[in-house]
């Protein structure tokens, strides 16, 4: 990237009354016109959302979405349509033993209610209240049994099996956190009661020692801030054998949306440490030790981001990816959707703005020059999402960021042109992501109640 240094948050004000104008309509669009009994919606072809049968992971994102767009606008259409779809739609993620994704579907749906009652946004309402509470403490109980033991701890294995741990997990561990907030466990065999914090820091801890690369001559890619998106254990004994990748180019390369992930889930957890009392997980580390860990893989993961990423904050699919050597000096120049060799994927820069932003802010007064560099590069990532060629503008598109891809690997994205890499479409973890990046912005700019998810837990 090359950084704004004269960047403002205010500098933000008018793309965000846009965005969020268009958001609306996108989100109108979509109620109106997709058909649920298809599945939920993942991708856009050709402008219009479509499924894909892989896991289920999505749904909580279109509801989440109509709930931030109320949150940010007082609509109360929206709010019908996110509160009305999570009460008959979402009950079977809840229970759904199948995936590694709670935090996003359930967290993003019962959570953001459940937030806005706690900030005052909706009328309290003591039944309403407890549904929400009573969803949220299942949903991290049922994502803690996806569990596979390692010398070191542990880890909430992916849908691909006991071997597997993914680094999109670390964000999706919110679900076990305000489980656990909420005065849950997950209660196993013979009445053994399992903590639920201590289940999501072992896993955090483990993403951060397997998932995550630190220059200290680990294997022969072993580059500072880098990431794998798949880390492989042999379940037998439960030790480490090998980096590898389902969505990405290699195990040995970064998919720019697991790093995304890693760097969200970094800095949502640091903001809340101070929310939650150490006894509850000193057994596996003390608040100090997680707290230098923690934020020894944000920084390295925000550099490598910074730096790898094109001069705008907007990334390609993968730092190794084939076809960049066909691009020349491809870094110093802005990101270029249109290309003929990889594509760029924008929902990666969505979720990694606000993981910028979140470590900045954590790190104010302790390293006050990274706090500006962090936080002026989300907001510069986010400029640049939110206007042209990023931003959708045809009132037929049903996305809202344009030019995120799903799985370059399998070729399941949509390319416009024969000689280009796919391009102009739009994805609902990309859509959902800058709308939470739009909020969390909106909201510092008003001087409003900070964004965080753990709102849900306390009456502010």
């Amino acid at each position: 990237m090359k950084l704004d240094s004269e960047i403002q948050i205010q500098d933000l004000k008018a793309p965000l009354e846009k965005f969020w104008k268009l958001s609306g309509e996108k989100i109108e669009l979509i109620e109106k016109s997709f058909d649920p009994a298809k599945g939920a919606p993942v991708f856009t072809e050709k402008g219009q959302y479509v499924t894909r049968g892989w896991t289920e992971w999505t749904q909580g994102f279109q509801y989440g979405s109509a709930i931030l767009q109320f949150d940010a606008t007082g609509d109360e259409k929206f709010l019908k349509i996110g509160r009305e779809n999570t009460l008959h739609k979402m009950a079977p993620h809840l229970t759904h033993t199948g995936v590694h994704d709670h935090g996003f579907n359930n967290v993003s749906t019962y959570g953001n209610l459940l937030r806005l009652m706690k900030e005052g946004k909706i009328p309290q309402n003591d039944w309403e209240q407890n549904f929400y509470e009573l969803a949220l403490k299942a949903s991290g109980a049922v994502q803690a049994m996806r569990w596979t033991n390692i010398p070191s701890g542990g880890y909430i294995y992916s849908f691909n099996g006991p071997h597997s741990l993914f680094v999109d997990t670390i964000r999706s561990c919110r679900a076990l956190v305000v489980s656990h907030a909420l005065g849950h466990v997950l209660q196993g065999e013979n009445d053994r009661r399992i903590s639920l914090i201590q289940r999501a820091i072992q896993h955090i801890l483990s993403t951060i020692n397997y998932s995550i690369f630190y220059g200290k001559g680990r294997d022969s890619y072993d580059v500072p801030g880098r990431t794998a998106h798949e880390i492989i254990f042999n379940t037998n004994d439960g030790n480490y054998r090998c980096p590898n990748s389902q969505q990405g180019y290699t195990g040995f390369s970064t998919w720019t949306r697991g790093l995304a992930w890693a760097i969200c889930g970094l800095g949502e957890t640091l903001e809340i440490l101070d929310q939650i009392e150490e006894s509850d997980y000193a057994i596996i580390i003390s608040k100090k030790a997680l707290v230098e860990e923690l934020l020894e893989a944000a920084k390295v993961t925000s550099e490598f981001y910074i730096n790898n990423t094109p001069t705008d904050g907007i990334p390609y699919w993968d730092t190794g990816a084939p076809g960049l050597v066909h691009m020349g000096d491809y870094l110093n120049q802005p990101s270029n959707p249109f290309n003929e060799f990889e594509p760029i994927d924008s929902s990666a820069a969505c979720i990694a703005a606000q993981g910028l932003i979140r470590i900045g802010n954590f790190i104010k007064y302790s390293e006050p020059e990274l706090y500006d560099k962090y936080t002026k590069a989300g907001l510069q990532v986010a400029q640049a999402l939110f206007r042209s060629p990023y931003l959708s503008e045809d009132p037929a598109h049903q996305g809202l960021i344009l030019h995120s891809i799903y799985h370059q690997p399998n070729g399941w994205d949509y390319r416009p042109e024969k000689n280009k890499a796919p391009y102009g479409e739009s994805c609902m973890w990309g859509d959902y992501h800058a709308r939470e990046l739009a909020l969390l912005i909106q909201r510092t700019l008003n001087q409003e109640t900070y964004y965080s998810f753990f709102n849900c837990i306390q009456t502010l």
